[in-house]
């Protein structure tokens, strides 16, 4: 892709005129925990082994401690900048009763992440609130991942696999991973043991990824589809939630289904871009606190 339209200059890039994309949307549409909200407005977050910050000034997006080659490399692709939102909404706002959810979130994208950050984050997700999440990940992440300096503040990166594989059951739940350690610990030693490989798995049809996905300790529907939707490019994937239940009925008068019919009406409904759906229907019903 030609990135003309990204300026590079001595640790930041500016991408020119960029649509589509709100960084408090992005941040906060339930999709990723290691973004902050610093008191300039601006966004921090730590991913790929980096420390990046965003900025959003009018139509134009600034990358700050990174350079031109990384962005072509990591940032375009984590931002999914690839990607024509403006014609997922325009597809999605043929229906028009998801019509307003979409123009709410106008600036939502989904971001490609990585396979395992994503696998454990979503099993501490389970049942557990937010800024919890956050706490057990940042636990998991000051105790065995790197340390990178940035404004002279310290950030930590994710852990590896073999990293991670250190831990104990008891640490995790000295972390506050509550009934959520054993299952993360398990996993762990499944990947560490190759009884599966998420390479593997994100190159596999959705069907088939979800089959693996469901294989991890303590990872159902919801948390297999976040996992797939949030960095396997499985689009098709309509992770059910509380919130997305209660926009399902508010739009569609679903009524008082299980979350799996629920997840195969969108997929019937939204095909590839139920996942898109979804992000603009929780984001909606979320931020309105729309209850039913």
């Amino acid at each position: 892709m030609d990135f003309s339209y990204a300026e590079s200059f001595e640790n930041y890039i500016i991408v020119k005129d960029i649509r589509n994309f709100d960084p408090y949307q992005v941040f906060s549409c339930g999709q990723c925990f290691r973004w902050n909200r610093e008191e300039n407005g601006n966004y921090i977050g730590v991913a790929h082994g980096r420390v990046i910050e965003t900025e959003k000034k009018g139509n134009d997006l600034y990358l700050y401690n990174t350079n031109k080659q990384d962005f072509i490399d990591i940032w375009a692709d984590y931002f999914d900048l690839y990607r024509d939102y403006g014609e997922i909404k325009d597809n999605l706002k043929k229906d028009e009763i998801l019509k307003k959810a979409v123009k709410y979130g106008e600036g939502i994208r989904i971001l490609n992440q990585e396979p395992f950050e994503m696998l454990i984050s979503f099993i501490i997700s389970s049942n557990n609130r937010i800024p919890m999440i956050k706490k057990v990940i940042e636990n998991i992440c000051e105790s065995f991942g790197g340390k990178i300096s940035y404004k002279g503040k310290i950030y930590y990166t994710f852990p590896t696999i073999p990293e991670l594989s250190a831990a104990e059951e008891e640490d995790f739940r000295n972390f506050k991973a509550g009934f959520r350690a054993k299952y993360i610990k398990n996993t762990i030693d499944m990947l560490k043991n190759s009884r599966q490989d998420l390479d593997v798995i994100k190159k596999c049809s959705s069907c088939e990824a979800l089959s693996h996905m469901l294989s991890f300790p303590g990872v159902g529907l919801k948390v297999a589809d976040c996992i797939m939707l949030f960095s396997m490019k499985k689009t098709d994937s309509f992770p059910v939630d509380v919130w997305v239940k209660r926009a399902m009925n508010y739009f569609y008068k679903t009524g008082d289904i299980s979350l799996k019919k629920i997840r195969e009406y969108a997929g019937d409904k939204f095909g590839n871009l139920a996942g898109f759906a979804q992000q603009y229907l929780f984001f909606y019903m979320r931020e309105n606190n729309i209850k039913i």
